[in-house]
């Protein structure tokens, strides 16, 4: 288990995107995070203090995290200077990247001889089995998106928010580095072979009480050429009775992809039921959660009741108006 609390690093982040592994831990682990520290050149800002490694320690952080999602998951090399005087003021480090701590030099040997740790969540420590596609008991919902990043991890910690205040039974299973960084456990399921992409969220979400929900993190879209592969495995494996569209209205184009636009909504929902019935005839879409923080109240508004008419779905902001209406459809 990491250490707690946390100096969230954010690098050079070049948009606020870019720093969603930090953002998402000051939103849902808040007590965890006691500041943040920027390279020259980072946009991205989460609102809390500014801290120097030393400043960050004497308010306890015992733990640097890596709170930036590149693009190719990499550790630059102007981060490393950071990450070693971490080590030698005495904090264990974790990151989500495809990049490992553990194989840059500098920071294997420095963790090496001051016993600290690297904690590398995105590169599973076990072996899955390739998924088998039985029907399993438990109920499980799993948000898909129109593109990458665009609110299926805070749709589904929302609606677990949701139902444990209603009493239910109920577990987020983490699928990204960012969750698993949030809950302290799961599997970064786009750095598992893909032969056992579904396997493995078989076993992240395995059989369960009948009335016990699993909320699923969603992960890339069918729409995205990039991180397609890894969406498919992930709708079969979760065996999803419930599906939740999430959307991000004001793109015009697939994150990182100019070329490609972001799909209609219902394009995706006619995609992606398909796919999900293959290992659960009786999926179904439940609701849209609209990520409206670029709108003005009044846009969003407008936006989440234009969709809802056009869908006949609960259509929420889960951060704006919450998720109550679409766990009452789940009752």
């Amino acid at each position: 288990m990491l250490k707690t609390p946390y100096l969230l690093f954010l690098g050079d982040a070049k948009d606020a995107l870019a720093a969603k592994v930090a953002q998402g831990i000051r939103d849902w682990r808040p007590e965890n995070a006691v500041g943040q520290m920027r390279l020259p050149g980072c946009v991205a800002d989460l609102g809390i203090p500014d801290m120097t490694i030393a400043e960050s320690m004497e308010q306890g952080a015992r733990t640097l995290v890596v709170g930036v999602a590149n693009r190719g998951g990499f550790i630059a090399e102007d981060w490393i200077d950071v990450l070693v005087e971490a080590l030698e003021a005495g904090m264990d480090l974790a990151a989500g990247l495809h990049n490992k701590l553990a194989d840059v030099p500098r920071l294997a040997e420095t963790a090496a001889r001051l016993g600290r740790d690297l904690h590398d969540v995105r590169h599973p420590t076990k072996t899955y089995p390739v998924g088998s596609g039985a029907k399993r008991p438990g109920k499980r919902l799993l948000p898909v998106g129109t593109d990458c990043s665009c609110g299926k991890m805070y749709t589904a910690l929302a609606i677990e928010k949701e139902m444990r205040a209603r009493g239910w039974s109920a577990d987020f299973r983490a699928t990204g580095q960012t969750g698993i960084l949030i809950t302290g456990e799961g599997v970064s399921i786009d750095a598992v072979v893909s032969d056992f992409i579904s396997g493995a969220v078989e076993t992240l979400a395995p059989d369960n009480d009948p009335d016990h929900w699993d909320l699923v993190e969603g992960q890339g879209s069918l729409y995205h050429p990039a991180y397609a592969g890894v969406t498919l495995g992930l709708i079969h494996g979760a065996q999803a009775d419930a599906l939740v569209l999430c959307h991000e209205p004001t793109r015009t184009h697939m994150r990182a992809l100019p070329d490609y636009p972001v799909p209609d909504m219902r394009n995706v929902m006619d995609m992606t039921l398909p796919h999900a019935r293959l290992t659960n005839p009786d999926a179904k879409f439940v609701g849209i959660c609209v990520n409206t923080k670029a709108l003005d109240e009044a846009a969003a508004e407008r936006f989440l009741k234009e969709t809802e008419a056009r869908f006949g779905l609960p259509t929420v902001d889960p951060v704006r108006t919450g998720v109550g209406q679409i766990v009452d459809g789940l009752a």
